[in-house]
């Protein structure tokens, strides 16, 4: 069994990730590879698209979403994801019982036990009618269960019923409120869902080498260390140095070589980077984990390193300036600086293209 040093890990999940070199390929060729993007901030997959593709732009995806190529639902971890219209419909089946343990665990529904059946039914009947926002579902809810409050019947809803939010949201410089409907509406069938094996397969594609315990982070699912055993005499399997946990990676996959250099990349916020790992030490010395992962559930955006999170930053857009902060989180090498500007200018043309004047500042370290 080979051991791989920190080093060789770091650099192989940014290979898989496409951070170690931009990618000459389509938004959704990026998304099915990423086997979906964290989309809890519906426009941060716009530029984790861009950070990770050759000329990428928004235009690109406002498409695929108009045209239904890829849609926004409640997937892993029951958190949004942006995802390819075909992994929506193989993917929301085998994680049925991560929505049903977020339904059993809200305390706010657990009074709805009773009526789950009749409500399911109640909900995919309104919302295979018409998009309806949390609200207008809730009190559309109340009229046919009027002993329960709107907003547990509408939250009921989100986890009984395969759901997609429709544009204008997560549409770039649109927005708007949530409005969602069934899947199989907007999509026009059910499609065929997946095999635990070939999601297995698909997780580790994006974010191997890794063990049952990250694809459990990943997906919220359950149980997955005897399908990974399973599996193991079809995997390649590696040993971190200094742990005593297995890795698991394809065979067809081949590692990049641990000292590949690795360039400055700015992440969105709530980028799967930090969200797919047990372990998010690859990327993210402990150390810093306080300052990107805040006490009210927001996962800042960040800045890399020499292929480590360095940074967080922030974007302040006007009509006429658009500014961007950079907040270290350890100091960074003067050698670094160079790039670090040179990529957060390319990032402000991409966020605001229409501003001529572009600012960017380095803080001192925390």
């Amino acid at each position: 069994m080979t051991t791989l040093t920190r080093q060789a890990l770091n650099r192989a999940t940014l290979a898989r990730q496409w951070l170690l070199e931009r990618q000459p390929a389509s938004a959704l060729e990026a998304i099915e590879r990423l086997t979906g993007m964290q989309s809890q901030a519906a426009l941060s997959p716009y530029t984790g698209l861009w950070t990770r593709l050759v000329n990428f732009q928004p235009d690109e995806l406002v498409k695929l979403m108009y045209d239904r190529s890829t849609v926004r639902l409640p997937l892993m971890r029951g958190t949004i994801h942006l995802v390819s219209a075909i992994d929506a419909q193989g993917i929301y089946p085998l994680l049925r019982e991560v929505h049903s343990r977020g339904l059993a665990s809200n305390q706010n529904v657990r009074p709805l036990q009773a009526i789950l059946e009749p409500l399911a039914r109640a909900g995919h009947r309104l919302l295979s009618a018409s998009p309806l926002s949390s609200t207008e579902l809730g009190e559309a809810l109340a009229a046919e269960f009027p002993e329960f409050t709107p907003a547990a019947l509408s939250r009921a809803v989100r986890d009984l019923v395969p759901g997609v939010q429709v544009p204008p949201r997560g549409i770039w410089g649109q927005g708007g409120q949530p409005t969602t409907t069934t899947l199989a509406t907007w999509l026009g069938s059910d499609g065929t869902p997946y095999t635990i094996d070939a999601l297995v397969l698909r997780y580790l594609a994006a974010f191997g080498p890794a063990t049952a315990l990250d694809m459990q982070q990943w997906s919220g699912l359950t149980h997955l260390t005897e399908v990974f055993t399973r599996l193991r005499p079809t995997l390649r399997t590696y040993r971190l140095e200094g742990s005593t946990r297995d890795l698991y990676d394809l065979e067809s996959i081949t590692l990049p070589d641990p000292d590949t250099p690795a360039p400055i990349r700015f992440l969105p916020d709530f980028d799967n980077l930090y969200l797919s790992h047990t372990d998010r030490t690859r990327v993210l010395p402990e150390k810093h984990r306080r300052h990107v992962f805040t006490n009210n559930g927001i996962i800042k955006p960040t800045l890399l390193v020499d292929g480590t999170t360095t940074a967080t930053w922030k974007p302040t857009l006007t009509k006429s300036t658009a500014h961007l902060t950079i907040t270290p989180l350890t100091p960074i090498p003067k050698r670094h600086h160079n790039a670090i500007e040179t990529e957060a200018h390319h990032l402000l043309t991409f966020l605001a293209p229409q501003v001529d004047h572009r600012e960017i500042q380095i803080l001192q370290e925390r």
